[in-house]
């Protein structure tokens, strides 16, 4: 039943009939302060994991928060990315994978149990195959390769948004950052890719100051 969620917009209504002003502004035009890449997964919610207000986020969603590369024929993502990039101006890029992923596990299984009745599940998770292989080799204990393979995931994600020319002349011309997140579904706890660690940090050691 639809019921709760129409009841749910109700509440918003009353929750933001003050800032009615804003939402006004708003609905004019957007300039969101970052696109935000994750997965589609119900448990894992951009806006409630950053607090972010309406308008703060751009928000890109799909079955593990994967960026396929240019070239791959499926061009939503792309267009997404475009978009944010070129027209809206995002000055930051947040791909956000979580622990948990059905999507990563199942590209770790070597999508077995993935069949023929869901065609474009299995073609999409293909591309996830790249970084799921590349850990499975490194003598970690099962529940160490599945996290290694979220992050791997991730770094994957952000190398193959390089493909993309809007993303690309940005980068170069130095007004846009690219960040990797990692969200603990069990701790609730944040993990930041430092790029001159190369590795994934607590963000509270990143910026104690916030947490």
């Amino acid at each position: 039943m639809t019921d709760h969620f129409i009841h749910g917009h109700f509440q918003f209504s009353k929750r933001y009939f003050g800032e009615r002003e804003y939402l006004v502004t708003l609905a004019k035009k957007q300039s969101p302060r970052a696109l935000y890449i994750g997965c589609s997964d119900s448990r894992v919610v951009p806006e409630l994991l950053t607090s972010a207000a309406p308008g703060d986020l751009f928000v890109l969603r799909n079955i593990a928060n994967h960026v396929p590369t240019l070239d791959h024929p499926d061009a939503s993502v792309g267009a997404a990315i475009d978009f944010a990039v070129a027209h809206l101006r995002v000055p930051d890029i947040i791909v956000c994978g979580h622990t948990g992923c059905g999507g990563v596990r199942a590209a770790l299984d070597g999508l077995v149990g993935i069949g023929p009745e869901t065609p474009s599940l299995r073609e999409w998770l293909t591309g996830l195959l790249p970084a799921t292989e590349s850990v499975k080799h490194a003598g970690l204990d099962p529940d160490a390769t599945f996290r290694a393979a979220v992050e791997e995931n991730v770094l994957q994600a952000l190398a193959n948004l390089l493909t993309y020319p809007s993303v690309r002349t940005r980068l170069d011309a130095g007004e846009l950052r690219l960040h990797g997140w990692v969200y603990d579904m069990h701790s609730l706890a944040l993990s930041v890719f430092d790029s001159e660690r190369n590795e994934f940090v607590d963000a509270a050691k990143l910026a104690p100051e916030a947490a």
